[in-house]
């Protein structure tokens, strides 16, 4: 599986390159395969993703979503994606095996999207077509998200989902270091900051504890 210390990718990744990086199946990749053909036919319509990201596919999104696996504990179970848009990171996440992977997106366009992506990579996914704040607790592992709110907003929508051993696994740009300093002592937790594979500016933010 994907190594998070490898040198991030500068150039177009391909599909079959993806595959090494990340050492998924045949089959795997051919669900993953199906998900960028529909995420490129539905962004011509709706804004899913930057249109100017889809001719990096594989590495602006896909990639930039798998990255997640290996930070994830090994008992991982239950996935909270919040705010995921077009299922990422979470959908991809659960096409990589997480067994439960929960989707909440109130945009109701893109939780249609979100309906025919589970169709047609075959994913046990359950989408949430609410706003996170009128969804009822669910005890999660992980909760994970890709440029949702700031940092403290984010953490006050989750903490109904958080339990002793949650960890939160949030996709940010660069600047988060400020965004930490700034967080009321109630938010604080034990965090860290890694780099990202998918792009050089960015970060992920691992937060665990109390």
């Amino acid at each position: 599986m994907l190594q998070v210390n490898d040198r991030p990718v500068s150039t177009r990744l391909t599909p079959e390159g993806f595959a090494k990086l990340a050492g998924v199946s045949r089959e795997t990749l051919e669900r993953l395969r199906a998900y960028v053909d529909l995420l490129s036919a539905w962004n011509r319509r709706i804004n899913l993703v930057g249109p100017n990201t889809i001719g990096d596919v594989w590495r602006r999104h896909i990639l930039d979503s798998a990255q997640l696996m290996p930070m994830l504990p090994d008992d991982t179970r239950v996935a909270i994606d919040v705010g995921s848009g077009a299922g990422l990171p979470g959908l991809i996440l659960a096409i990589l095996g997480v067994p439960d992977v929960h989707l909440v997106e109130s945009d109701q366009r893109k939780a249609a999207f979100l309906r025919e992506a589970q169709r047609v990579t075959a994913t046990p996914v359950k989408i949430h077509a609410q706003r996170v704040e009128q969804l009822a607790p669910i005890a999660a592992d992980v909760i994970v998200a890709r440029a949702v709110a700031s940092v403290d907003n984010l953490l006050l929508m989750v903490d109904k989902f958080r339990k002793p051993h949650t960890i939160c696994l949030f996709l940010r740009g660069k600047g988060i270091e400020g965004e930490l300093t700034h967080l009321p002592p109630a938010l604080k937790m034990k965090a860290r900051i890694l780099p990202s594979r998918s792009d050089p500016t960015g970060r992920i933010l691992r937060l665990e504890g109390p």
